[in-house]
């Protein structure tokens, strides 16, 4: 069969974006020239097309079904100019909020928490370490300077996080879902103190547990493999962080997480959580399916709110809010790092991924995180989903039951502290 392309002479009003789809019969609509090709394999993928739904699209990506050619920033912009409208702006219905609490509450045990942790962050660390920094740091960057590159950036928000938290030698530090270990080690290494940290993760508690023994740090840092919920509260800690972590608590979840936290903290403890938020106060997931594609292949459980509704749970569970950062264009800029990197080496991640899971799951996982990463990093341009800094202290002078009795913080009065030696 001869292969057509048909470019109307309307083509601009009739594509939205500059691209060209393949029809499954071989003809192409839109411009040769157009920096993304969609080839459908089928005509459903055409109606979900027209109707903007990217999730289902991007599942069809990742099973093969749909054939993509064009670099992620312009595939992104693309999606951008296709999607019927702002996901942030869409409203559930009534039942939304009962059906979401439901299905959280089913969704957050600590048996599937540890499933869903495993899920993601034991896919395979040589894939992690070909695109992350060398500390390997899963979280937001902070480029306090604009010609940082992602290991100076990292090594940044590092020092930024240890700076609020006004970190000093032989505080007893906890970090709630410590990854890979690079918070954990920097404040054990540059401020001196008595560090903790949990995780869910196998291999991630594996690597932690090697990088203290070869840094000698095995007496004033330790790694567990445990859930937050089973903490000890009785040997409080003077200082807490909880850095991407507070995304798979989930909503049914996050006052007694919160909670937990007041008891882990001594009378005048500060707490620092940096986690993504929802961008608008009526959605809790993207829309367009986006969301749907996101618990399927990357973080099941996963579960967004907006910041205020965050803040509502700290402040309800007694912890005194003293100074939020909004870091979402960092996290635009950090994610486009991570996925720029992946993108020219995926023939290394093929073949590191099919190592551990054979060559028809690599290419599907690949894909995946292809999505994942750009689209991540789309959605935070858009301002779609954002990123948090939340630094609380529990005030000295509460009682058992979060009652304040002449309650004072040692909070400076103002931010200098955090940037004087920036």
């Amino acid at each position: 069969m001869t292969r057509q392309t048909f470019v109307p002479s309307s083509s601009a009003a009739s594509l939205p974006a500059a691209i060209a789809i393949e029809l499954p019969q071989g003809q192409t609509l839109g411009p040769a020239d157009a920096p993304v090709k969609l080839r459908l394999s089928g005509w459903a993928s055409l109606a979900r097309l027209k109707a903007g739904q990217m999730g289902a699209l991007a599942e069809e990506f990742v099973e093969g079904k749909l054939k993509m050619d064009g670099a992620m920033r312009d595939v992104m912009s693309a999606v951008v100019s296709l999607l019927p409208g702002s996901p942030v702006a869409q409203r559930g219905a009534w039942w939304d909020g009962l059906w979401r609490q439901a299905r959280s509450l089913a969704a957050h045990t600590p048996g599937r928490d540890a499933a869903q942790i495993q899920f993601h962050y034991d896919v395979s660390d040589a894939f992690y370490a070909l695109w992350l920094d060398a500390r390997r740091v899963y979280s937001c960057a902070y480029y306090r300077d604009t010609d940082m590159d992602l290991d100076q950036a990292q090594e940044a928000k590092l020092d930024h996080i240890c700076r609020k938290l006004m970190l000093r030698p032989g505080e007893r530090f906890l970090d709630i879902g410590a990854g890979w270990g690079g918070l954990l080690l920097w404040a054990a290494e540059h401020y001196g103190v008595q560090a903790t940290g949990i995780t869910l993760s196998n291999n991630q508690h594996a690597h932690v547990q090697q990088k203290i023994q070869e840094k000698g740090l095995a007496h004033r840092v330790r790694i567990e493999l445990r859930d937050y919920r089973a903490l000890d509260e009785r040997a409080p800690f003077d200082k807490i962080s909880s850095i991407g972590m507070f995304e798979h608590v989930g909503e049914a979840c996050m006052q007694a997480y919160f909670d937990k936290i007041w008891r882990l903290l001594t009378p005048g403890g500060m707490v620092l959580n940096h986690g993504i938020t929802a961008g608008g106060t009526r959605n809790r997931q993207l829309g367009s399916g986006l969301g749907d594609f996101i618990e399927k292949y990357i973080f099941p459980g996963g579960e967004l709110m907006h910041v205020s509704g965050v803040m509502a749970h700290m402040a309800q569970s007694g912890l005194e809010m003293v100074d939020t950062e909004n870091l979402r264009p960092h996290y635009a800029r950090t994610l486009w790092d991570w996925s720029d990197t992946l993108e020219t080496r995926l023939d290394e991640a093929r073949s590191v991924l099919a190592a551990d899971s054979g060559d028809e799951r690599a290419e599907k996982t690949l894909r995946a995180y292809r999505l994942y990463l750009a689209g991540s990093a789309m959605c935070f341009e858009q301002g779609w989903i954002s990123l948090h800094q939340l630094l609380a202290t529990r005030p000295s002078g509460q009682t058992g039951e979060g009652r304040l009795r002449g309650s004072q913080s040692s909070y400076p009065f103002d931010r200098r502290y955090m940037y004087a030696a920036a």
